[in-house]
């Protein structure tokens, strides 16, 4: 249990993003010293039965220094292959570093379509949840090589939105930005040292949109309104949210034991009422699902998934992916959630035990029609 500015709330899902101005040295290197300090308060964490997602930075200022090569004006093409010389050598070295501490790291590249996608979103969010549940740490960056639109501009803009469009993904309970400065100022503190840091904000209104500006560095894209634009973002889905100086000794570990570093966005909103907001709100009128008592009472008495079995009818033609509703057998509505298979997969192993699915289908999205993750009841 963490305390923040007298708030208790438990925080066991947390995405850990990490700026390329933290990651990188002065010299251009990847600052290994860093890194063994993050995945060594990351294991404490893992001991202590947290879950971490990492969104890193740092491919493509780690292709530059390889390469030998300014990351500053770089043209798109450029960025892309910088980006794909680096990649490679940023997660060998998470890889060589967690191994030391007996954790498994996995790479996630993904872009923008990933998530919009209803069917890729239910892909990605599946993968990374059962990477958490496996006890690895996946280590996310945005596909910088394929992930840029024609115009050049990147689709999430250094990783800010990405990491809260992540923890908007899997549910998380904080998201922590490890930037290189000390949290959010009133006024920038590179041009005014008379600057004060800002604790904690409860809103992120116009006047404090106002104290952002627009610095940021040559090796990073993403300054301080576009840190305060991913905060938005993820605290109105619930999500509470640290912006703190990276360099920070055992920053981590500090930040969860509720001492007073960087600034605290207090969440918008509870994770389950933005998540049945956002269920509701995107709620297929295309069909449903009818369920007997039994499958009734594991949904909402047991915090069960919705298994083939308990199914008794499929109406309306819709897709995998969509946000589907669940009635039982009276017509009450119970329950809303994501569906793992279309209406013509559901209707052909409706009341079949999840073995036969693949016999019956031939092939297998899982055990479940709607998973207990991609569920709200109502």
């Amino acid at each position: 249990m963490s305390k923040f500015f007298g708030q208790s709330r438990t925080y066991r899902r947390i995405i850990v993003k990490i700026g390329t101005n933290v990651l990188i040295g002065p010299s251009g290197k990847l600052d290994l010293e860093f890194i063994g300090s993050l995945a060594a308060q990351i294991s404490e964490m893992h001991d202590r039965g947290l879950e971490v997602i990492l969104v890193s930075s740092g491919a493509i200022a780690s292709g530059a220094h390889v390469l030998g090569l300014n990351m500053e004006n770089q043209d798109v093409r450029s960025r892309q292959a910088l980006a794909a010389v680096g990649q490679s050598r940023l997660m060998h070295t998470y890889e060589q570093i967690f191994d030391e501490y007996q954790i498994v790291v996995a790479q996630a590249l993904i872009s923008k379509s990933d998530i919009t996608d209803r069917e890729g979103y239910l892909n990605v969010r599946n993968t990374l949840v059962t990477l958490l549940e496996l006890g690895t740490i996946p280590i996310i960056n945005e596909n910088d090589v394929v992930a840029v639109e024609e115009i050049g501009v990147k689709v999430f803009g250094d990783n800010d939105n990405l990491s809260s469009m992540v923890a908007n993904l899997v549910d998380a309970d904080m998201l922590i930005i490890l930037s290189d400065i000390d949290g959010l100022y009133d006024m920038d503190p590179r041009e005014h040292p008379e600057a004060k840091l800002i604790p904690k904000v409860d809103k992120i209104s116009f006047e404090i949109e106002a104290m952002a500006g627009e610095a940021h560095s040559s090796r990073s894209r993403g300054g301080m309104q576009a840190k305060l634009d991913a905060i938005k973002i993820a605290t109105a889905s619930g999500v509470a949210v640290v912006l703190v100086n990276g360099k920070y000794s055992s920053v981590l570990k500090t930040v969860l034991e509720g001492d007073n570093v960087g600034t605290f966005f207090t969440p918008s909103s509870s994770k389950l009422e933005s998540r049945k907001k956002w269920m509701l709100g995107n709620l297929s009128n295309q069909g449903n699902i009818v369920i007997d008592s039994g499958a009734s009472a594991a949904l909402v008495s047991d915090n069960g998934s919705l298994l083939p079995a308990g199914i008794k009818e499929v109406t309306g033609d819709f897709l995998r992916g969509e946000i589907i509703g669940v009635e039982d057998i009276g017509g009450n509505s119970i329950a809303c959630g994501i569906v793992n298979y279309d209406s013509l997969d559901i209707s052909t192993i409706k009341g079949a035990q999840s073995d036969n699915i693949i016999d019956l289908l031939g092939y297998y999205y899982g055990e479940e029609v709607i998973h207990r993750n991609n569920m709200v009841l109502l």
